[in-house]
């Protein structure tokens, strides 16, 4: 009687373990793809912001526009879905940024535009956003792959084909931004000068000048 019970009572705990592991990774893979979805949001965000940028250098550096208008038609074919696909979408962003920094230091005065500020400016609080979210991902991450990879709750994750999750690459696109604090260009090597009044508002929605909207 006592080994029946005995056993009963293994079999519950068992039971409760498996079902309390379950909820912990289904948790833990919800908010990591809650997390994931999230940034996609505002990768589109900054893609916008991005192409922006983009669209200001056509009158300077038309090539240079081209291709990269391009090569943000080509990044718009593809979903993100996986940390692979964010860590690729950063990537690009930061060759790209690397590209406009080129051309802006090419052309003080596309740099000292008041639009062309506005939407950097944007872009920067856009990618403090991703960086929250990708700690909240990677953090997910680390707790689900943990639980993965450790036994017993190994044995169940392998049972219900719960697998590890790959984490999220530094984002090193802030380190392309071109530094346009405090500049004031005094040389014009070439093209047309921007419309720098402020009463213009760029391409995402951002007034320039001294009376920017909130």
């Amino acid at each position: 009687m006592y080994i029946g019970i005995a056993i009963l009572a293994l079999i519950v705990l068992v039971g409760f373990y498996i079902y309390s592991t379950q909820r912990n990774l289904v948790d833990l893979d919800e908010k990591a793809n809650n997390a994931i979805s999230q940034i996609s949001v505002q990768l589109n965000t900054r893609w916008d912001a991005v192409t922006a940028l983009v669209k200001l250098t056509e009158q300077y550096a038309k090539h240079e526009h081209d291709t990269m208008i391009e090569t943000i038609a080509q990044r718009r074919m593809h979903s993100i879905t996986t940390a692979q696909d964010i860590n690729d979408q950063q990537t690009l962003i930061g060759q790209l940024m690397g590209r406009l920094m080129a051309v802006s230091e090419a052309y003080p005065q596309l740099q000292a535009a008041d639009v062309y500020k506005d939407t950097m400016a944007s872009l920067r609080g856009y990618e403090e956003n991703v960086r929250l979210s990708r700690m909240v991902y990677n953090d997910c991450a680390t707790k689900m792959n943990r639980m993965v990879r450790q036994w017993p709750s190994s044995f169940v994750a392998s049972m219900l084909h719960f697998g590890k999750r790959e984490y999220l690459q530094s984002d090193q696109s802030k380190k392309d931004f071109p530094d346009i604090g405090g500049s004031n260009p005094s040389a014009n090597q070439g093209g047309n000068p921007v419309d720098t009044g402020s009463s213009a508002r760029n391409p995402i929605g951002y007034k320039t000048g001294n009376n920017q909207e909130s």
